[in-house]
């Protein structure tokens, strides 16, 4: 990568700045991410638990995570703007504060109805603590150096976080309860509270409006489209109501894109896609956890009802997932300079698909070490490749005005591509297993690995992509 693609100039307001960021605002700002991107998955292993308590019917327990992972994705945007406005440090707090009460509202819910609405509540204040994180990473650390390694945890964080999920969700279902997987947020949470207002500095804020009808359409569009998704896999798609609500989600995505295009101050402001790089990482960004969720959701199911594991044993299961993604994004910042982000994510999206299609030769009799292991492991290296150059590649150059929005929509691609890919592989699954084509659960999995089919497809796509990356010179050691 070259040094012009790297380097930032000056800010402002922080060109003659004397001191160094507080040690502790990189560990408080990275723990505050990795709580938030926990909770996309840490519930994927208490799902049977949670099913049997809370009486959740088999199409209605996906929304254990939609919930989450909508709210937060939809509200996103929204989210990055109110920073820029209002003060990053302020919604970064405000955001931990209300995603931490809402944890602690779930971990008591007796009802799939309460459940459920925690699970929003929590969207809601990651979707205004997430934007914040990273758009405050970006104006404390503006050395290069630091930035880019800052970025690289970040990245490691947001990708290896999905796995840890899994694992953290294992130990304490299966040591605890389901509950305590959304206890173990408020400790973090309040210690998040009580230190960002003393260690983390208040970034300037800069005169702008909030784009209301752009968050209600785009928010409102995504919502649809994964609610008909969803009810597709359950009823079809020639019901009338699953029409209707695709349907309306086209309509109003369209209404929020032209809403974007004559906004004096859109949440996604066009000139973030100018450069090619960036605009092709914002795609990547979509693409790959739209194949990693279906991943972590359709192997918990196969691991706990087809093979018999338990809820700590499943977790452990993803533990090369999670350890290979974080040290493979931990050498982000030895090889990005070095490489550029081209044959990074050419070879990891290659190998995340080599993963997925192997995960299509699944049956009731297949072993963890014969046909999981290696996917998974294939899996982990290839998403720590593709995907921890992403955060760097779009926002080592963003202008300061721009860092809030920069990060909110990068945080939506990935959250809005998760959503939406679940949905449409539960609707994949539901279409495979509606005609019984032998016992329940050869039926159950011949749905799982027609889902990985389609997951596959989608990996390919991200591999096409990541062609379209300059390729880089080697930078000079001053890079």
């Amino acid at each position: 990568m070259t040094e012009r693609t790297l380097r930032t100039e000056p800010r402002p307001e922080t060109a003659g700045a004397p001191s160094l960021p507080h040690r502790l605002v990189l560990p408080i700002a990275l723990t505050c991410q990795l709580m938030l991107i926990l909770d996309a998955t840490v519930m994927n292993v208490a799902l049977p638990r949670v099913k049997a308590d809370l009486g959740f019917t088999d199409t209605g327990l996906s929304w254990v995570m939609t919930a989450y992972s909508l709210a937060f994705g939809g509200l996103l945007l929204l989210g990055g703007r109110a920073g820029d406005l209002f003060g990053r440090r302020r919604m970064f707090v405000l955001g931990t504060a209300v995603f931490t009460v809402a944890s602690l509202l779930g971990g008591f819910a007796d009802s799939a109805e309460l459940l459920i609405a925690a699970r929003v509540a929590q969207g809601i204040g990651a979707a205004l603590a997430g934007p914040s994180t990273l758009a405050l990473i970006t104006s404390t650390f503006t050395e290069t150096k630091a930035k880019v390694r800052a970025l690289a945890l970040f990245s490691a964080m947001s990708s290896s976080g999905f796995a840890i999920g899994l694992l953290l969700g294992g130990l304490l279902t299966e040591w605890i309860s389901w509950r305590a997987a959304l206890f173990i947020n408020v400790p973090f949470g309040l210690a998040i509270v009580l230190l960002a207002p003393r260690f983390v500095p208040e970034p300037p804020r800069r005169r702008a409006r909030l784009d209301l009808p752009g968050a209600i359409t785009g928010t409102l569009g995504v919502g649809s489209l994964v609610f008909g998704f969803t009810r597709a896999a359950a009823h079809g798609w020639g019901d009338a109501i699953t029409l209707a609500s695709l349907t309306a989600g086209l309509l109003l995505l369209a209404a929020f894109l032209r809403i974007e295009t004559r906004v004096a101050g859109p949440l996604i402001p066009l000139r973030l896609f100018a450069e090619r790089d960036r605009a092709a990482a914002y795609a990547n960004f979509f693409l790959g956890p739209m194949a990693m969720m279906s991943m972590f959701f359709f192997l918990t199911q196969f691991l706990q009802d087809i093979r018999g594991f338990a809820a700590l044993e499943t977790g452990f299961a993803f533990l090369p997932m999670a350890a290979s993604i974080f040290v493979m994004s931990r050498l982000i910042p030895r090889l990005l300079p070095r490489f550029g982000p081209k044959p990074l994510t050419l070879t990891g999206t290659a190998l995340m698909t080599g993963g997925v299609v192997w995960l299509t030769t699944l049956t009731t009799e297949s072993g963890y070490f014969t046909h999981l292991f290696g996917p998974m492991l294939l899996m982990g290296i290839g998403a720590g490749l593709a995907f921890s150059p992403l955060s760097v590649i779009i926002m080592a150059t963003v202008p300061t005005e721009d860092a809030g929005a920069a990060g909110g929509v990068l945080q939506t691609f990935q959250q809005v591509g998760a959503t939406l890919g679940l949905a449409i592989l539960i609707t994949v699954f539901g279409a495979a297993t509606r005609q019984p084509s032998g016992s329940p659960a050869e039926t159950t999995v011949d749905g799982m690995t027609a889902a990985f089919s389609t997951a596959g497809v989608v990996t390919a796509l991200a591999f096409l992509v990541a062609l379209s990356f300059r390729r880089r010179e080697r930078a000079s050691g001053s890079a």
